[in-house]
């Protein structure tokens, strides 16, 4: 059984909901993820000091979000995805890789598991495709895949200052969390599932939110940062310092070694029950940060999913889905 919800716009897949509240503030925009998202919002010096030493809020809408249903959902995508989906404990999170049949990285994918479904979270840049691929492999499964890209929207807290902040402003004490766990709850009157993210091991969330509430729910943590002598941040300090940190080797370390994770594999062929499992994931260098390796072709950088992004795209730097 399958059913894909109508798909978003371009303009709406492309382009952050917060462009207007962005331009607004002085931020000067750019592409990042094949999406329209800030650079800066006037100092990028000030703003990387932020995340440094008190708390930044980030604007993460270049997601894809796809939920699955039915009582099949667990087996489908532990069948098709590279780690572990069938034991992943509900309000909790995991990543990992899709694989094409001769084993390259076709696009990272986190997946939470909820009472009622699954849902993947990977880049909204290459969303269509990743749906085609999805739903290529749904033949005698009992799954619907959906996508909820126009419904959802993220906004992050990060740096030293976050985990105080964040329980202030919705009692969620993400300190005491596991990683990748999500947990409802309310920010104002905004509900939203709060997932703790601890980029360099600082504890810090994400706010994942109804689209049209996001306004309100930035203006509340932009508030509440300042507040704490922090504020929002674009994507290059927030590439500068995810190069200073390493994260694409941090990336590298939680999918060839987390705890109960299987070797990749690569997706079977159609007709085919199964594939041998010739995944692997390969460090490389591409311009000024480390970059993930598909073993493609293009004239251009490649990004973390495979997609040649052309050559006046922004290398992936570790900057997480």
């Amino acid at each position: 059984m399958r059913e894909i919800a109508k798909m978003a716009t371009p303009a709406t897949a492309l382009n952050t909901p917060l462009a207007a509240t962005h331009l607004a503030a002085g931020a000067k925009m750019g592409v990042w993820f094949g999406c329209a998202l800030p650079d800066y919002f006037g100092d990028a010096a000030a703003e990387y000091r932020s995340a440094r030493d008190t708390v930044a809020l980030i604007d993460k809408n270049y997601r894809a979000y796809l939920s699955f249903t039915g009582p099949d959902r667990v087996r489908y995508l532990n069948a098709i995805l590279t780690n572990n989906i069938k034991d992943l404990q509900a309000g909790h999170g995991i990543v990992s890789l899709l694989l094409n049949p001769q084993g390259h990285i076709l696009a990272e994918i986190e997946t939470y598991a909820f009472p009622d479904r699954l849902l993947c979270v990977s880049y909204s840049m290459i969303r269509e495709r990743l749906i085609e691929v999805l739903d290529k492999y749904i033949i005698m499964d009992d799954v619907t895949l959906i996508d909820e890209t126009p419904r959802y929207g993220t906004l992050a807290l990060e740096g030293p200052k976050a985990a105080a902040l964040i329980k202030e402003v919705s009692r969620a004490d993400v300190a005491n969390f596991e990683e990748l766990s999500a947990h409802g709850g309310k920010v104002g009157s905004i509900p939203c599932w709060i997932t703790k993210r601890s980029p360099g091991g600082v504890p810090g969330a994400e706010f994942l939110a109804e689209r049209e509430k996001l306004p309100e729910l930035w203006q509340i943590l932009s508030d509440a940062a300042r507040w704490h002598e922090g504020g929002p941040m674009g994507y290059a300090a927030l590439s500068a310092r995810s190069r200073f940190a390493g994260q694409p080797h941090q990336l590298h370390q939680r999918l060839l070694h987390r705890p109960g994770n299987r070797r990749t594999r690569a997706l079977p062929r159609p007709g085919k029950p199964s594939a041998r499992p010739t995944g692997f994931f390969r460090r490389g260098r591409a311009g000024s940060g480390h970059a993930a390796d598909c073993g493609g072709q293009g004239s251009g950088p490649r990004y973390a999913c495979g997609a040649d992004l052309g050559p006046n795209a922004h290398h992936w730097n570790g900057l997480r889905p």
